[in-house]
């Protein structure tokens, strides 16, 4: 069991109504640490869903969304993994809310420890806090804004009536008159609403902003932002008493090295789809396969071999039993021994046969190995030279990227003109983000949209994600061609 630090390492100041753990509103400043004991288990399992949230939020960013796109993007991911329900449904809320705070909370931890990784951290949840500010229930919100001790101030009838026509000015409206008493509520120090002042937004005088109510969202974002830096600052000074304790320091560790998302999970069981034969994964690979398994079965075509880790990679790939991809043992062994052609029987079934058992946990220790993962393959086992495993938007040279892109993708559709923008993407370090636009543009002729990414605006965080997707992006086109047909 984990019991949170009750010295107050994580902030310095009181959280209002939250009292014997009861949770009144959806939003939360989170000024409080948790005070109650969970599992390790669900530590772990709170932040990673927390953290799917954040990745899909600096996905969006890195996508160039418009805010209404990142906040419903953001606002189905919320409902899918850290769903919080108003006060109105009338049901028991008080573990999803626990579940809320004591997530925000291990991930503070997690992402205190460096610069960088406090300002993605403050960028996330700034932009999470004011999704859930927009969407919450405007009774509610005000409500909570009400527990808040923010310093502004309202304007009297004497400053309306001094400033009436600046305030009118500044509404950019006709017929004001009458209209301004509603719209401008409060002043505060400009400081506070910096974006309202670069857009012109607001009307400044003596040092004060006075804020239409309609952007109040503008103050409140910025006091959440002010205070959880302040938070993670403080954090980051007391984070070293925590470095001999070696349940929770593995976990962070892991946590905030998470670069292309949360991955989903992908099991061994059986499938419930048509089985996928040997002499199958060719045409599949030329249709479905994502870059980084076009280039593992490119090279396993010209070269009748792979290394180590490519053979490793590649095979979990194909193993993974989804209802729409897998390969039995016995197939697996076809396929490898057809495509190591250059070889002997006897070298193959001494040399390789038994590494393919081993994978499917019929070898040695009898484990069930899982397909590696879009984070797995972007930092562990760095590609060499002759070697063709790794991720290729990470551990390519642009000008290789550029080629091979073109070589695998031009008959679906990429051009030279939407390099530009995956090659940006990429610079910018956002892999998975320029592995999801080639999916989007490839199986546009299937109804793949721009920022759609693999569905419901999610982006690719497992190669076998990838290729479900565009099998059932197949099935689903060709359906719909024999229903239309039947018509």
């Amino acid at each position: 069991m984990f019991k949170a630090n009750e010295r107050k390492p994580f902030g310095t100041e009181t959280e209002t109504k939250v009292h014997g753990g009861e949770y009144e509103y959806r939003l939360n400043f989170y000024q409080r640490p948790p005070l109650f004991e969970v599992t390790l288990e669900r530590f772990e399992q709170c932040a990673l869903n927390r953290l799917r949230i954040i990745s899909a939020i600096e996905s969006s960013y890195a996508r160039n969304r418009t805010w209404e796109e990142l906040k419903d993007v953001t606002d189905a991911q919320c409902k899918k993994y850290l769903n919080l329900k108003p006060n109105a449904t009338g049901e028991p809320l008080e573990l999803e809310r626990e579940n809320d705070h004591l997530s925000h909370f291990v991930l503070r931890l997690a992402f205190c420890r460096s610069e960088d990784l406090r300002r993605r951290f403050l960028k996330a949840e700034t932009t999470l806090f004011k999704v859930r500010y927009e969407t919450d229930q405007a009774q509610e919100r005000s409500s909570f804004l009400k527990t808040q001790n923010f310093d502004w101030k309202e304007i009297d009838k004497g400053e309306r009536a001094q400033f009436f026509k600046e305030l009118g000015e500044s509404e950019n409206r006709e017929n004001k008159e009458n209209r301004y008493y509603k719209v401008f509520s409060i002043k505060v120090h400009w400081t506070k609403v910096p974006d309202l002042v670069a857009k012109r937004r607001v009307f400044l005088h003596g040092g004060f902003a006075y804020v239409p109510a309609r952007d109040l969202s503008s103050i409140v974002c910025h006091e959440f932002e002010s205070k959880l830096q302040k938070a993670l600052e403080h954090m980051a000074k007391m984070l070293p008493r925590m470095d001999e304790d070696t349940r929770l320091v593995p976990i962070l560790d892991n946590l905030s090295h998470f670069l292309g998302g949360i991955p989903s999970e992908w099991s061994s069981s059986t499938s419930s789809g048509d089985e996928i034969q040997a002499d199958m994964i060719d045409d599949m690979a030329k249709k479905h396969f994502p870059l980084c398994m076009r280039n593992l079965h490119e090279c396993l075509t010209r070269d009748r071999h792979l290394k180590h880790f490519g053979r490793l990679q590649y095979g979990l790939f194909l193993k993974a039993r989804t209802d729409v991809l897998g390969l039995s043992i016995d197939e697996a062994i076809l396929f490898w021994r057809k495509s190591f052609s250059n070889i002997t029987d006897d070298k193959f079934n001494k040399e390789y046969k038994y590494n393919v058992r081993h994978s499917y946990g019929l070898e040695g220790k009898r484990a069930n190995y899982p397909a590696k993962s879009c984070q797995q393959i972007l930092t562990t086992d760095k590609p060499g030279v002759g070697d063709c495993h790794g991720c290729p938007y990470r551990h390519f040279s642009p000008e290789n990227l550029q080629s091979s892109l073109l070589m695998h993708y031009s008959s679906q559709g990429l051009t030279t003109t939407d390099l530009h923008e995956i090659i940006r993407t990429v610079k910018d370090g956002h892999f998975h983000v320029a592995c999801t636009r080639v999916f989007e543009i490839t199986h546009a002729s299937k109804g793949a949209k721009k920022g759609d990414g693999i569905g419901d605006g999610e982006s690719v965080t497992h190669p076998n994600q990838y290729a479900a997707r565009s099998i059932e992006l197949e099935k689903e086109e060709s359906q719909e061609g024999t229903a239309m047909a039947v018509d």
